[in-house]
């Protein structure tokens, strides 16, 4: 799997950003009756884990919001593609969405090589696309605010790292990353907050992905004698670390991800191996009554509760987020004066609402609405970012134990 956009892959996102140039755009006016919605998540590839649980959230969401007679006055129709979590597949998917399909907002890229590939196809088309990647660059290179995140940062997940390690008590940390955006950039903003209260890691690798051994790499840093790897990695190259390790059989802990350190993990290499795997990932909003309602709607559709993938939650959020700020937009709101209130609507001050249905009711009287999603309190900043909650697990005899909550 190769995550990490390449020169080739800009460069075939920047022919079809001339191809779109010279495309006529969808018309937005009174006579449009639907908003026209893709959906990009990874049904197959490094993501599928979660893509099919990503696509069936983002249909639950649009299913609410046109059963509810639709936001300002259209309904969603939804087109669907898989991203296969490649930034080229990616890239020629994004394209045939917008200039085949002419969606107005892509929703649910989830691994940042492939976000940073798509968004200079949806910039340049002036369409939202909303993400659950880490990367840092996703941010920066948002230069029309069109761009909205429900994942934490890269730098917030390594905060978590951080914070779980100190929690775990360990003293010599070394770092194993995987070679792209969010693997460096996971291992580096855990490095920040190390290096800060611990000094200088003892010992750092980037390695390449589809490689079928990383015993170099595994040598150079067991030979730093660490007590805890902090790695950013994804499922098929941890299991391959993992498995070398054991061969091993020296004593050190694990800090992973917690879309690598899975139940696909513990199925790949038995109770034994990953007995202690720390993992770290973001958790829902499991108080609000947006999660609970989707956690019953996911388990009659998926057969399991949503708190297995926090990825779903997040993309139905982008469907009841971008509804409600299409119903305060009001009919025949073009893309960037829904794209403008997309802050209104989910950020206080306002009245918190916990469904489209309540958040429409409150805007036709034109009170103020603050949406507490099923993922987060999605209170976005000046990057369209938001700050989740985390949760610190450890695998126990096959099973993923919550054992904190890391709040930033």
């Amino acid at each position: 799997m190769r995550d990490t956009p390449t020169r080739r892959d800009f460069l075939a996102a920047g022919a079809g950003v001339a191809a779109l140039a010279a495309a006529p755009r969808f018309a937005f006016g009174q006579a449009a009756t639907t908003f026209r919605v893709g959906s990009l998540c990874p049904i197959s590839g490094g993501g599928s884990s979660y893509g099919s649980g990503m696509q069936k959230a983002i249909e639950i969401a649009l299913a609410e919001v046109n059963g509810d007679g639709g936001a300002g006055g259209r309904k969603l129709e939804l087109f669907s593609e898989d991203s296969q979590t490649k930034p080229e597949a990616a890239v020629l998917a994004a394209k045939k969405l917008i200039e085949v399909n002419k969606v107005q907002a892509i929703l649910g890229t989830w691994s940042s090589g492939v976000t940073l590939a798509v968004m200079p196809l949806t910039d340049a088309a002036n369409i939202i696309e909303m993400n659950t990647s880490g990367a840092p660059a996703i941010s920066t290179l948002d230069t029309k605010d069109l761009v909205w995140r429900f994942q934490a940062t890269n730098d917030q997940i390594g905060a978590a790292f951080g914070a779980a390690a100190e929690k775990r008590g360990f003293k010599r940390a070394a770092t194993m990353a995987f070679n792209n955006a969010s693997g460096i950039g996971n291992t580096e903003g855990f490095k920040k907050v190390w290096e800060k209260a611990h000094g200088k890691v003892v010992a750092s690798v980037v390695y390449e992905p589809n490689r079928p051994s990383y015993r170099t790499e595994l040598q150079q840093i067991l030979g730093a004698k660490p007590d805890v790897v902090v790695t950013g990695s994804y499922l098929p190259d941890s299991t391959i670390l993992l498995r070398e390790w054991y061969q091993t059989g020296q004593d050190v802990k694990w800090i992973m991800p917690g879309w690598a350190a899975n139940a696909d993990l513990v199925k790949a290499l038995g109770n034994e191996v990953v007995e202690g795997v720390i993992a770290v990932d973001a958790i829902s909003n499991e108080g609000a009554a947006s999660y609970k309602r989707l956690d019953a709607e996911y388990q009659k559709a998926m057969g399991k509760s949503i708190s297995t993938n926090v990825y779903a939650a997040m993309t139905y959020d982008m469907v009841i987020s971008l509804a409600l700020a299409m119903e305060a937009a009001g009919p025949g709101a073009t893309v960037a004066q829904v794209n403008g209130k997309i802050r209104d609507v989910s950020n206080p001050p306002g009245t918190k609402v916990f469904s489209f249905a309540e958040g429409k009711k409150l805007l036709a009287q034109k009170q103020k609405v603050n949406y507490e999603g099923a993922s987060s309190r999605l209170d976005f900043d000046k990057y369209g970012d938001v700050t989740p909650d985390f949760g610190m697990y450890v695998i126990e005899k096959g099973q993923i134990v919550r054992k904190d909550v890391i709040t930033l």
